[in-house]
């Protein structure tokens, strides 16, 4: 559906970049059609020579040539960007936010600036292992969008990874799990690194091992869980031996209160999220 579509960015920066390799790596569309709005003159040239696509100046320039809107800035400035483009916009053009925190109301009410009038709007929350094509992104969609512009915005963030679709007020629930999930991994490798040279390798060992320990064991033990069906808590079972090590360390995780932490993690950073909101 994207072959003959222009895409434009407004914003440049990492999220935006992930998407455009994605999509050119699915082959969803040529470099020709899609088009950048970037302030930063290095980050200009870089994404020029690294993806042969065009970048703009100006985002009304953007607006008026493109399709799909992606909108990839800074939650702090969305809404006077967005200001700044509103005479447009309208239904036929798909708006598609990836700012974290910034609800449909609030995009539809800068998109407007006091008019009535229909728009297609598609609030999402990617995470950062979209960067490596390993991301899950969330996505609501407004009131005005249709079924051929949902399934494009589908299509766009499954170039990155994973799609789930969810109503606007579990978003937050979203950000709390998978938007801030990574940073709780990255915590877990420092931690288990950490525990190797506690107990005497190397620091460049003990990172080499948690690293790839916990890419085989992650990757492996979420595709087995996705692709079987089967619950975590039974898979766990299953590589447990009787007075092993493993439930030695099962027994440890537990008195640290392990699933209650990261339980805690995760509601916390949804509650942060609604006060974010507002």
């Amino acid at each position: 559906m994207l072959k003959n579509k222009k895409i434009g960015f407004i914003g440049g920066g990492n999220m935006a970049e992930a998407i455009i390799k994605g999509m050119l790596s699915s082959s969803l569309i040529n470099g020709s059609n899609i088009f950048v709005s970037e302030p930063n003159k290095s980050r200009q040239t870089f994404l020029i020579s690294e993806y042969k696509i065009k970048v703009m100046k100006d985002n009304l320039d953007l607006v008026k040539k493109t399709d799909v809107l992606i909108v990839a800035v800074k939650p702090q400035i969305i809404r006077q960007v967005l200001k700044d483009v509103a005479e447009h916009t309208n239904v036929k053009k798909l708006v598609i936010s990836v700012a974290a925190g910034v609800p449909i109301s609030q995009i539809e009410k800068a998109l407007s600036n006091g008019k009535k009038k229909k728009l297609s709007i598609v609030r999402t929350m990617p995470n950062t292992p979209s960067v490596v094509q390993e991301g899950v992104t969330a996505i609501t969609a407004g009131k005005g969008v249709g079924k051929s512009d949902l399934k494009i915005s589908h299509e766009i963030f499954q170039s990155v990874g994973r799609t789930v679709e969810v109503p606007e007020d579990q978003i937050d629930a979203v950000t709390g799990l998978s938007g801030s999930g990574p940073a709780y991994i990255f915590m877990i490798i420092e931690a288990l690194s950490d525990a190797g040279v506690k107990m005497g390798l190397s620091r460049n060992v003990s990172n080499e091992l948690t690293i790839q320990t916990v890419l085989g064991s992650v990757l492996g033990s979420a595709l087995l869980v996705r692709e079987t069906g089967t619950s975590p808590g039974e898979l766990k079972n299953r590589v447990t031996s009787p007075g092993g090590t493993t439930i030695a360390g099962l027994h440890a995780l537990e008195k640290g209160s392990l699933r209650a932490t990261l339980m805690n993690a995760v509601e916390k950073a949804t509650l942060r999220s609604k006060e974010l909101a507002g």
